[in-house]
């Protein structure tokens, strides 16, 4: 048998799509062999190299900084394995109290005393997240929207005109969170504060903007934050180290939900399980969560909706208006 698949055979085998799989031959990080028909094949020590990319990726690195790890430059992954070393001591903390209130428990049996169904019931329940339940703002009607176990990370995006803005101002106003507007401006007393992260992101290709400015100040809060178009102001190159960050903030941040109709923000071909899209339809039915699946409720509708920076920037400043 062949040692050598072609791309949907690969992209099976390793768990991602084709587009994935462009993408890094477009990045330089892949370069598969031709058949003598033209086609792309795969041999193992591309499947090698592409599960070398994946695992990077799953520290939540840019393609830039994957590109320059694989070289041999590993400079941007100190702080990537110090963000996932948190995330794992956290849900080791997790552990160790479950751990100890098994422990209790077993004690107080082997002492004669039988533990309460509620002593049972809250040791193994799930540790309750955030959530939020309001009734839906116009263009809705009023009907109850519910979000259970809210991710560190949110996307919300639907087409213009969808109500989009509202939900994201009522979800901030329901978590007590900020809201960041379009006008947005940079607050002064953060700007030294937010030095080393701009360094980080130039280093990772990103371009020291006013609008950068004014979302990293933005950011510097502990309460949930909403932010309106994310990709504002950003061209795509710091949009993709953005949102590379983005997605390595710590396990004790609070909620992030962005508002985007960007593929380099929201790429769904590279979504982590700490990641959730929100969807608002264009015929103005509540939001829904839509897993980054092909076929799956919703996919084809929020696949829709995406584009790229350069086709986002013509409709720049672009507003619904209802007649």
């Amino acid at each position: 048998m062949s040692q050598f698949l072609n791309a949907s055979d690969a992209a099976r085998r390793l768990g991602i799509s084709t587009k994935a799989l462009r993408v890094y031959e477009q990045r330089g990080l892949l370069a598969p062999t031709r058949s003598d028909a033209g086609w792309r094949t795969y041999g193992p020590e591309d499947l090698e190299r592409a599960c070398e990319i994946m695992a990077l990726r799953a520290l939540g690195l840019s393609l830039a900084q994957v590109a320059r790890i694989l070289k041999g430059d590993a400079s941007g992954l100190e702080a990537a394995l110090a963000d996932h070393q948190g995330s794992l001591e956290a849900r080791l903390r997790e552990l160790v109290e479950a751990i100890e209130g098994v422990r209790a428990l077993r004690g107080d049996l082997a002492h004669g005393g039988a533990p309460s169904a509620s002593d049972l019931a809250r040791m193994l329940a799930l540790k309750p997240g955030l959530h939020v339940a309001f009734a839906l703002p116009w263009p809705w009607g009023g009907e109850r929207f519910e979000l259970r176990d809210i991710s560190p990370l949110t996307y919300i995006t639907g087409p213009l005109g969808s109500g989009k803005t509202r939900l994201a101002m009522r979800i901030a106003d329901d978590l007590d969170g900020a809201f960041l507007g379009l006008d947005r401006a940079a607050d002064p007393s953060l700007v030294s504060k937010i030095a080393p992260t701009v360094a980080l992101l130039v280093q990772d290709g990103a371009t020291d903007t006013p609008a950068l400015r004014a979302l990293l100040t933005g950011l510097e809060t502990t309460t949930p934050v909403v932010v309106d178009l994310v990709e504002q102001g950003l061209d795509k190159p710091t949009q993709e180290a953005l949102i590379a960050l983005l997605r390595r903030r710590g396990p004790d941040a609070p909620p992030l939900f962005v508002m985007t109709r960007s593929s380099s923000i929201l790429d769904l071909d590279v979504l982590g399980p700490d990641e959730t899209v929100l969807f608002c339809p264009a015929n103005h039915a509540p939001p829904f969560p839509v897993s980054p699946y092909p076929g799956t409720p919703g996919y084809e509708a929020l696949a829709s909706c995406l584009a790229t920076p350069e086709v986002r920037a013509r409709s720049e400043g672009v507003i619904a208006v209802r007649r």
